[in-house]
């Protein structure tokens, strides 16, 4: 058998074989430009509004005067200063604690809900029944936290809400409880509003996902004779794991992101501070309302660097099951 030199075998290869990858850059964004123009715009408004003021940045480096305008480099520089207030002030200790308890909560009970509602949604055969609890779940989500707020606040008032009453008529309580003031049920009453108000919107995902599962799964295995609940185990839950640890290694990377708006609306109570006070709410109390402007990006800085870092050790530790983000 005479040997073929590899010029000779490429030339050999039809044109339409020959992959995309070999075609110019110029060529492939031309035949891709109607998929381009829907990208592009979204690629213009984060490149305007995310990457162009992040120069900003360096006035967590610096004395800075907001009325110096727009050329930040007439601040006098102070280094780490700003840095090791934030380390030194009595809150950090008590702000770390709350970030990471609360936003580990969230993890632990938020993240699963939307799995499990949405492989409780997939067994539903009754189309019409599906789609009303659908809508039910879903509905909270687009409501503002003002919206949400409102209604956990009228739910949990001493006159006359819905918690006290029903308490008051079961007998558990003599008198109404002002959950909203009190330290020990603040997380619990966070965290089940926030699952609440996402569980709806965020099981869409997984429920694509599962609606991508190959139906002779399910049915080989109940031929075999797996309950509902082993089929759910053995083939749904394997399937969709990818899907599942993409979305953990997010999370991972907001394990310092404890949020803002709802603990704002939630924690009014001055009292709740010592349990509700997070890296956010700290950044806009102090460098937003006391125009600590240098202060606030130090803090922020801060926290954007340990979320880049969670989220490469997370993505590192996913890399050897098969599944990351790069």
């Amino acid at each position: 058998m005479s040997q073929v030199t590899a010029k000779e075998h490429y030339s050999s290869i039809p044109p339409k074989r020959r992959s995309v990858n070999e075609k110019s850059f110029f060529q492939r964004l031309w035949k891709q430009m109607d998929i381009q123009l829907m990208v592009w715009p979204g690629v213009l408004l984060i490149f305007i509004f995310a990457y162009i003021p992040m120069y900003g940045v360096l006035t967590g480096f610096m004395d800075y005067n907001i009325f110096t305008g727009a050329n930040i480099f007439e601040n006098p520089w102070v280094g780490f200063k700003h840095f090791e207030d934030f380390f030194n002030a009595p809150q950090f200790w008590t702000i770390m604690r709350n970030t990471i308890v609360i936003s580990l909560l969230k993890l632990l009970v938020g993240f699963p809900a939307p799995i499990l509602l949405a492989m409780m949604l997939n067994e539903v055969r009754h189309r019409n029944f599906k789609r009303v609890i659908q809508s039910i779940t879903y509905l909270p989500y687009f409501m503002s936290w003002v919206i949400v707020g409102s209604i956990v606040m009228s739910l949990l008032s001493t006159e006359n809400g819905s918690v006290n009453m029903l308490l008051k008529g079961i007998g558990a309580i003599d008198e109404s409880i002002n959950f909203l003031s009190m330290k020990d049920y603040f997380w619990a009453i966070l965290v089940s509003t926030n699952v609440w108000k996402d569980i709806g919107f965020n099981s869409i995902i997984f429920m694509a996902a599962i609606a991508g599962v190959n139906p002779s799964l399910y049915e080989a295995a109940e031929i075999d004779g797996a309950s509902r609940f082993k089929q759910m185990y053995l083939i749904t839950i394997p399937t969709i794991m990818p899907i599942i640890i993409i979305f953990m290694i997010l999370a991972m990377g907001s394990l310092l992101s404890a949020g803002f708006e709802d603990i704002l609306i939630l924690a009014q109570n001055p009292s709740l501070r010592p349990v509700s006070d997070v890296i956010d709410t700290y950044v806009y109390r102090v460098g937003l309302q006391n125009q600590r402007y240098d202060f606030g990006v130090a803090v922020g800085l801060f926290r954007a660097v340990v979320s880049v870092m969670l989220l490469t050790i997370a993505n590192y530790l996913a890399r050897r099951t098969g599944n990351s983000l790069w």
